[in-house]
């Protein structure tokens, strides 16, 4: 199967975008990457071995989360298990300069 690797997470992994990998399940396929790429390991698991919080697993198109099986989700050769770090953020109007229209006058 294929893994993409989200950009602020390349340099742990030889600046690869992408890596193949021969596993049954979404877990293995884990196992696999971070055994060839250690540096990953430390950004996708907490000490406890668990997926990091912040780290969101989508199988093809959908939210590892949410299959029945979650990280034991059986994979095949043509699948693809993408990567997503989560990004906080958002907006405040405190953060806009005071030169610039608020959206209230736009």
């Amino acid at each position: 199967m294929t893994i993409f690797i989200p950009t602020p997470l390349r340099p742990f992994a030889n600046g690869q975008d992408s890596i193949e990998v021969t596993a049954p399940t979404v877990a293995e396929a884990l196992g696999e990457l971070t055994r060839a790429h250690p540096g990953l390991r430390k950004h996708l698991f907490t000490g406890e071995g668990k997926l990091r919080a912040f780290v969101n697993l989508y199988l093809n198109d959908e939210d590892v989360r949410y299959l029945p099986a979650k990280e034991e989700t059986p994979v095949t050769a043509t699948d693809t298990l993408s990567i997503i770090p989560s990004i906080a953020g958002g907006y405040s109007e405190l953060a806009v300069p005071a030169d610039l229209p608020s959206t209230h006058d736009i």
